[in-house]
């Protein structure tokens, strides 16, 4: 007998979903309305918002707004039109790239559509079965999905721990020397989620023991680590070390798209094998020259990195001096660690949206273990002192409900589907 293939998507909507009926259109899918800012508009009612990667307020900086709009004006949303190896090819995809590869201290740059399926696509092309992959058990769905293509042997390590890499380098040799393939090891600039950089000194350090190459997804390190901006490899000291850098436009350059930056071979190699690239539309010129001015405006305005980390710092030190866990963060994400349910966490941002005035993300299982209940901020370079104090004094009500069971009462009154 054959099952229809829906029966177990309509019994099972998944970890997530099953809450769709109590989460969807508040909790998830929420609609934040009016200029991207510290400040925006939910449900009708200002509220401060830590839930945008705005990191360094480029998406409503007057210059980005204006080549935005002359781009807009002079191209419109389709030009050019085709894959890049067609037809999609113009002078200033070049100059993007050229000046993307040098900020990154890198021979060569190649333009991606999204970050997502940059990465899917990099993972891809760079092995083969006969390769293996040793990569962060904490990292990006994006790196898991691109491992999942994988049709050769990987091994996870445990986060952030260098004892268990070289464990599993150790069983990658191995193997690779079985196969007479190579090793592929993978890792985040920052993590997006906990706001620790990836230990890519360390990492790097191991090239003098084991043969491997170094992919980095950056995406949250690229404009708010390092002297320059250059990210988190720079802040560490290891750029060169970095054998495939990648980053999104998705974050501190506020827009859609991506780059990867590599020795021009290596380049040379992904522009004619990315096929997320090679079957896909170009990057429109909208975000083409928007990103040119995005990069000028990181090289060119450092205080607005200055800007970021003051409120990082403010906000951060002041969490800690008010004995909240903020685990070991050394980026600009910042993230609070909370014992409670799902209702409870659900109940609690409810109060802090609709009392307080705070939007933030509620992160919880499966993506953290269960009872646990992390409130994940980014601060940016427009969040002002007043947010930041409104914010601190909040949290401070909120634990005191937490734990003398004020949001617990709540859930237990709440009927809840799960079904």
């Amino acid at each position: 007998m054959v099952n229809d293939l829906f029966d177990r998507i309509q019994k099972n909507k998944g970890p997530l979903g099953k809450w769709a009926s109590q989460a969807e259109g508040y909790y998830v899918f929420p609609k934040l309305e009016g200029p991207l800012s510290n400040r925006m508009m939910f449900h009708g009612k200002e509220v401060i918002n830590w839930s945008i990667n705005d990191y360094l307020g480029l998406s409503n900086h007057p210059e980005v707004r204006k080549v935005d709009a002359e781009s807009a004006a002079e191209y419109g949303a389709a030009y050019p039109m085709g894959a890049r190896m067609m037809s999609g090819h113009t002078s200033v995809h070049e100059q993007l790239q050229e000046e993307l590869a040098s900020f990154v201290h890198k021979e060569s740059a190649y333009l991606l559509n999204f970050g997502y399926q940059g990465m899917v696509s990099i993972i891809d092309a760079l092995v083969t079965k006969n390769d293996v992959i040793v990569y962060d058990v904490d990292s990006h769905a994006c790196i898991i999905d691109g491992v999942r293509l994988h049709m050769g042997k990987r091994f996870t390590y445990q986060h952030n721990d260098i004892d268990s890499l070289v464990k599993n380098l150790e069983r990658a040799t191995k193997m690779a020397e079985t196969t007479g393939g190579g090793i592929l090891v993978i890792t985040e600039g920052v993590f997006g989620m906990r706001g620790q950089q990836g230990k890519l000194k360390e990492i790097v350090a191991l090239k003098e023991q084991f043969n491997f190459r170094l992919l980095v997804d950056d995406a949250h390190g690229f404009g708010t680590l390092g002297q320059t901006g250059a990210g988190a490899g720079e802040e560490q000291g290891c750029q060169d070390g970095i054998d495939v850098y990648f980053s999104t436009f998705a974050k501190s350059m506020a827009s859609i798209g991506a780059f990867v930056a590599a020795d021009k071979d290596i380049i040379d190699y992904l522009k004619y094998n990315l096929r997320s690239q090679m079957f896909a539309k170009s990057l429109p010129m909208i975000f083409t020259k928007g990103a040119l001015k995005r990069l000028e405006l990181l090289r060119t305005q450092p205080e607005l990195k200055g800007k970021l980390w003051e409120n990082v710092n403010l906000l951060q030190n002041g969490l800690k001096d008010r004995g909240f866990n903020i685990g070991d963060t050394n980026t600009c994400v910042t993230p609070v660690y909370l014992e409670g349910s799902i209702p409870e966490a659900m109940a609690m941002v409810n109060d802090l949206r609709e009392n307080y005035n705070i939007f933030l993300s509620i992160v919880v299982y499966p993506v953290i273990p269960k009872g646990i209940i992390l409130l994940r901020m980014i601060p940016t370079a427009t969040h002002t002192k007043q947010d930041i104090d409104e914010t601190l004094s909040a949290y401070e009500a909120i634990r005191e409900k937490l734990e003398n069971g004020t949001y617990k009462k709540i859930a237990e009154a709440t009927t809840v589907d799960v079904s």
